[in-house]
């Protein structure tokens, strides 16, 4: 590492360490608590509470989660590297917190109905969300033909932002740059294109802000297959990407799709590619986005 590199990171350590200290003698001061009676009650030394909030005290998650639950808030509450959110967003996640799961749906769609601006066009922008190996780009690119729309690779915007592969974007600067391009990316092609077909990269769910802006701005299909036929379409590719020389590929592949599957459930439909040629998968994909379908799901 670099000692320009170290110094950037250094600098940025500290300024975190300085947010912390100062958001937990805010929480402390809301509760109207004492510094001694925090130490009392969180088994952490007036000293070393001083510390932290002087912005010196390195805490481990140990001793945060013991001033967390001494406050009253969540660890994350203090952890949170965002400025203090204002009160009514506060507010917005407790009366969120009193909901059932189906009642937190409804109220989202509520949400988008009065603030989502590009949900009634969301039609004209279909985008397409998945493991790699489910048929995306294949069958958006045939799509997109027969409906006469743009097909767009986001990897490629990314890359195109960035000025190099993704590859690079990975090794050199990490995954929190990547996602930082990949939302830049996404912005962009949602400012210039009123209709689309768009490929979004497998990951891209996992980003919950990148996720939400697609989903309000974008008629999304998660286009899926069985895991065997994910795993000898990547094969066929020549690529394993996140699974390379790996004898547990398979294994990784079904734990990773087992894990995104809740995030993918969130698409408005589902296109099932497995045993299809991509020719009717598109055919049926166009048909999914057209205005007059109310189909959810296509097997």
């Amino acid at each position: 590492m670099t000692n320009r590199r170290k110094s950037e990171n250094g600098a940025g350590q500290a300024s975190y360490l300085s947010r912390l200290g100062e958001r937990v003698r805010t929480l402390r001061n809301r509760r109207g608590m004492s510094r001694k009676a925090l130490a009392k009650h969180s088994n952490v030394s007036e000293r070393y509470l001083a510390q932290l909030e002087s912005g010196e005290g390195n805490c481990s998650i140990v001793l945060l989660r013991r001033i967390a639950k001494a406050i009253g808030v969540p660890v994350a509450e203090l952890v949170d590297e965002r400025p203090e959110r204002p009160v009514e967003a506060r507010l917005l996640d407790q009366t969120l917190e009193r909901l059932s799961l189906t009642e937190i749906g409804e109220a989202r769609e509520l949400l988008l109905a009065r603030f989502g601006g590009a949900t009634r066009d969301r039609r004209s922008r279909i985008a397409l969300i998945g493991l790699r190996g489910g048929g995306k780009s294949t069958i958006g690119r045939l799509a997109a033909k027969r409906m006469e729309v743009p097909f767009i690779e986001l990897d490629q915007e990314i890359e195109r932002l960035a000025g190099m592969k993704l590859g690079q974007i990975f090794e050199l600067f990490g995954q929190k740059t990547f996602r930082s391009h990949e939302r830049a990316a996404l912005e962009a092609v949602l400012a210039a294109q009123p209709r689309f077909v768009l490929a979004t990269g497998g990951g891209l769910v996992t980003e919950p802000g990148t996720f939400e802006l697609l989903l309000s701005a974008a008629f999304t299909v998660w286009v899926r297959a069985e895991p065997q036929e994910h795993m000898q379409r990547v094969v066929d590719q020549g690529d394993l990407r996140p699974m390379a020389d790996n004898a547990r590929a398979m294994d990784d592949l079904v734990s990773i799709l087992k894990s995104r599957e809740p995030l993918y459930a969130k698409a408005d439909a589902e296109l099932d590619t497995t045993g299809k040629t991509a020719e009717r998968a598109a055919r049926e994909l166009a048909e999914l986005a057209a205005p007059a379908k109310g189909v959810r799901k296509i097997a």
